[in-house]
């Protein structure tokens, strides 16, 4: 197909010229027949003519798909720009330049290609001599692939050659690969492994595109003739030391391993150097020693049987085998002798660390005080007695902990009812932090719990805390909030330390239930009495403020325990009147309108009814009044603030 395209690509530039020739102008593109090009390249294709001043151009692909590019006119040339190339530029492209009533045409083929990186060279796994190992070369994001030939050499040796010759269905970017599974010699070591790839990229390519990649092989040596010596013997004493030294041999060179066989047969690892010590050995150490000598390909092993023997007289370590002991304590730790009459006495750690601690030795007995404990302080202690030739050594472990208060709890604001709420409970300055336990209440329900990671890389106080988020109701008001810490000590026989703290919990609401009222009623006569009470409901700590309402601004009324009297009213004193009820938690309104009437005589007399009507109101409405007053007391959970009166006056 593609020599079919070359023959009617031939064909059509000769009617080209044909035509060309009889124009009166020339036309020329740059390059002249073809182009290759990169895709993600970018390339210009340049039409020119020549005697014609004021040509016009268009471009066009011969099979009239889309042009993928951009077009710039300049006076005599026109330049059609591909930026990037992609898949889409693949076309022979037609240039026509017209001038007056002639016109001229010339094509130009774009050829593409995809070639961007060397290729790769993969190993199955680790070059070993005598394992077979499958070499992987590839080649990735090439186009046309069916050009693309891979050859795979071992120093001058071909191993493999491969091309790749299947129809392309769709264009695309493909990655190809050539594979070679072969046996690695220990002389194939410094050998170059050479990777070459070249990509024909038209037919008529005589040269192509050439890519390699190289890498020198390094053939390994599974580590074998592993050798254990043992210094002084596989037999010791109690509180003697041995050395063992291990070596292996292969390439590259073993990395030695120590361990201890169990007794369900498992490997308990003890050092990655090639000399174990082992000192202040017990009976329990005897057992089974393993040394491994391991590479990237293999590992080879060495075992060795240590029998440590049991000295006659006795050593007993108080209190033992272990005590906890708090941060800032301090401890006396004694060491005794049995069947040995002068006894000498030594101490050190097991990792041998400084003491950090005052030794005193008198008869068969040695003490070490360590005061204050103190981190340096956490070790295994060792006692060492030597009676004679014989010696024999006791352990104590030391562990040590911090739990020095209780449990603080915070909160991140008022408790509101239906708010969420923040709930804090912090234990200071306590240690080891991974053996805490916190544990959160709300009466007998649990709320919460919580423990914490063990770091074993970092000894310090620290301090830990356990936060949830909950929503009180009133319900919870009077119930009690319990943060409970716990501090597991494991290796001992008594109960977790613990801590608590308690608090009682107390869930505020915002007013509610405002009563606003005026007595008798809210439509008087000039001159009557009026009382204008306010009263808020089940709400504690509430301020009440009366207002008058005004255009010109509202006036704070000095009431009494929420009730204002106006005596004698008048006309200007009817209008709106407002209760303020408000708390720290929130606040509610309610309003009134107050009429009042005037009079229709305003002359002054009075009638018998008139006058006794008058004395029975003189005296019943401040009854009521004190009626109201003494109910508002007994019922309203609030009080009134001059003070806060005054700062809402407007």
């Amino acid at each position: 197909m593609p020599r079919k395209m070359v023959v009617i690509f031939g064909a059509s530039n000769i009617l080209w010229m044909v035509f060309a020739a009889s124009q009166a102008f020339k036309i020329e593109i740059f390059p002249e027949s073809k182009i290759v090009a990169q895709i993600g390249a970018s390339i210009s294709l340049t039409c020119s003519t020549m005697d014609c001043e004021s040509p016009s151009f268009s471009w066009r692909t011969q099979i009239d798909s889309p042009l993928n590019a951009k077009v710039r006119n300049e006076g005599t040339k026109s330049i059609l720009i591909m930026d990037p190339v992609s898949f889409e530029n693949e076309h022979s492209y037609l240039c026509t330049a017209t001038c007056g009533s002639a016109k001229a045409e010339k094509g130009i083929k774009v050829h593409i290609y995809s070639f961007p990186k060397d290729p790769e060279i993969h190993f199955s796994g680790p070059l070993a001599v005598g394992k077979p190992v499958t070499v992987t070369c590839l080649v990735p994001d090439v186009y046309p692939f069916d050009r693309l030939e891979i050859y795979l050499l071992k120093g001058d040796h071909l191993l493999k050659t491969e091309d790749f010759l299947e129809p392309t269905v769709a264009k695309s970017l493909e990655t190809k690969s050539l594979k070679v599974t072969f046996t690695p010699t220990s002389e194939d070591t410094g050998k170059a492994l050479v990777c070459q790839a070249k990509l024909y990229i038209t037919e008529i390519d005589v040269e192509p595109q050439e890519k390699e990649t190289t890498k020198k092989l390094q053939v390994n040596i599974s580590p074998q003739n592993t050798v254990i010596s043992v210094n002084p013997s596989t037999r010791l004493q109690e509180g003697g030391s041995v050395t063992m030294t291990c070596t292996s041999e292969g390439l590259p060179a073993p990395q030695i391993f120590w361990s201890k066989k169990s007794e369900d047969g498992s490997l308990q690892p003890l050092s990655g150097n090639a000399t174990l010590t082992l000192v202040a050995m017990r009976m329990e150490d005897s057992g089974i020693y393993v040394c491994e000598g391991v590479n990237v390909v293999g590992k080879n092993g060495k075992e060795v049987e240590l029998v440590v023997q049991e000295k006659l007289f006795t050593v007993e370590i108080s209190p033992g085998p272990q005590i906890v002991a708090q941060i800032g304590d301090s401890v006396m730790l004694t060491c005794s002798v049995t069947g040995c009459k002068s006894p000498s006495f030594f101490w050190k750690t097991q990792t041998d660390s400084p003491l950090s601690g005052k030794v005193r030795s008198e008869g068969t007995t040695s003490t070490l005080t360590l005061s204050p404990m103190s981190f340096e302080n956490e070790h295994s202690y060792l006692c060492t007695v030597t009676c004679g030739h014989k010696k024999q050594e006791k352990r104590i472990k030391v562990d040590l902990y911090s739990f020095p208060r209780d449990p603080e709890i915070e909160m991140s604001s008022l408790l509101v009812d239906g708010s969420p709420v923040n709930i804090s409970c912090t234990v200071p300055n306590v240690y080891p932090s991974d053996r805490l336990e916190i544990e959160l209440l709300k009466g007998e329900s649990v709320m919460k719990n919580k423990t914490f990671l063990v770091d074993m890389q970092k000894k310090s106080l620290e301090t830990k805390s356990l936060e949830m988020t909950f929503i009180p109701t009133t319900e919870d008001t009077g119930k009690v909030l319990v943060c409970q810490a716990k501090l597991h000590i494991d290796e001992m026989a008594f109960e977790p330390k613990q801590r608590q703290s308690t608090q009682t919990l107390h869930v505020n609401v915002a007013p509610k239930d405002i009563q606003l009222m005026a007595f008798p009623s809210e439509t008087v006569k000039e001159g009557d009495t009026v009382i204008i009470t306010c009263t808020c409901g089940n709400v504690p700590q509430t301020w009440i403020i009366l207002k008058k309402k005004a255009e010109t601004g509202d006036t704070v009324l000095k009431s009494t325990d929420g009730a204002y009297t106006i005596h004698k009213a008048q006309l200007e004193d009817a209008g709106v009147y407002e209760c303020e009820s408000k708390n720290e938690i929130g606040l509610q309104l309610r309003s009134i309108t107050l009429d009042v009437k005037g009079r229709e005589n305003n002359k002054d007399y009075f009638s018998p009814e008139l006058l006794v009507l008058y004395c029975a109101s003189s005296l019943i409405i401040p009854a009521i009044g004190m009626i109201i007053y003494f109910a508002r007391k007994a019922n309203m959970k609030g009080s009134y603030s001059l003070v806060e009166a005054q700062k809402s006056k407007v």
